[in-house]
């Protein structure tokens, strides 16, 4: 899967390698073209996830986001150790 913001793929990688929480998919962080993202100071934490940081994606604001630590509660919830995996939205497609 890739998710790509116009022709720019900002990050790639096998459907069985992402998590998907609440309708979004969630990329491994080594899938993720880091040099594309930069940190937001947008602040939000999720009531069962924790801390989440948002990303802005090549001048777009807060169109990606990660938990970096998501509380133990969360991991258990999902399954899965999801820190630091990044998740897009607005004007990020997801897809094949």
């Amino acid at each position: 899967m890739r998710a790509r913001l116009g022709d720019t793929v900002i990050a790639e990688a096998d459907e069985g390698d992402l998590i998907r929480i609440e309708g979004n998919w969630y990329f491994p962080p080594d899938s993720v073209a880091w040099h594309l993202l930069t940190e937001s100071p947008t602040p939000y934490t999720c009531p069962w996830k924790g801390r989440c940081q948002y990303y802005t994606v090549d001048g777009h604001a807060d169109n990606a986001f990660a938990y970096p630590d998501p509380l133990p509660s969360a991991i258990d919830r999902v399954g899965r150790d999801f820190s630091g995996y990044v998740a897009f939205w607005q004007d990020v497609q997801v897809g094949d």
